[in-house]
């Protein structure tokens, strides 16, 4: 008998850690740390180590806050709202494209985001945790369940926190110019990102009309 129980209490670890990583690799390529590193490195150029370690822990922070509240109260707050994921997503991309242009046609650091707000937005959200993370979570949940659910989105980003922590690696490589290079040519991605994210809305948009 105890040999029994033994058993299934290891066959019912091992169907929580799978259903763990198959919730994991949606969100993992939801929340594309390492494409948004690039961003990342973008959005903080200029600043020191210790500002960049406190933008870093703050984005984490806000993408936890946000991603585990809408996992447990995000369809009610929608449907009381009257909101939908086109819509979410098509006013991620919109704030996204605004950042964008302003970064791409900005020659001093003084038109940029306050660096306070940089960890909240834009890279806790929507770049951390945006449109297609929160739809990934909302779609995994009826899959796997909530704590494999949860489990996986912290993960997530704790990974991205890893990885933005070794952009100062990135940049000492590239240097100076390349830096600033770099800073552009991620802003324009990022404006396609944002395009990208408001096309998706209208075509949810266009599918439930």
């Amino acid at each position: 008998m105890d040999l029994q129980l033994y058993s299934n209490d290891v066959k019912n670890a091992t169907d929580v850690l799978k259903d763990i990583l198959l919730s994991f690799i949606p969100l993992f390529v939801a929340v594309d740390a390492i494409g948004v590193l690039p961003i990342f490195v973008s959005l903080t150029e200029g600043l020191d180590k210790q500002q960049k370690n406190k933008i870093i822990v703050q984005s984490m922070i806000t993408a936890f806050l946000l991603a585990v509240g809408f996992i447990l109260i995000g369809k009610l707050v929608f449907k009381l709202l009257g909101i939908t994921i086109g819509d979410f997503m098509v006013a991620g991309g919109a704030l996204l494209f605004c950042i964008a242009i302003i970064d791409l046609v900005s020659h001093t650091k003084e038109r940029r985001m306050p660096v306070k707000d940089l960890g909240a937005v834009p890279i806790g959200t929507p770049l951390i945790v945006g449109p297609a993370v929160l739809a990934t979570s909302l779609l995994i949940i009826s899959e796997y369940g909530l704590l494999p659910t949860v489990i996986a989105v912290i993960g997530n980003i704790l990974f991205a926190g890893l990885i933005f922590s070794g952009s100062y690696w990135l940049i000492k490589g590239l240097g100076e110019a390349g830096t600033k290079a770099l800073s552009k040519i991620m802003s324009l991605l990022l404006a396609a990102i944002a395009v990208m994210l408001m096309r998706k809305g209208i075509l949810l948009f266009i599918g439930h009309a």
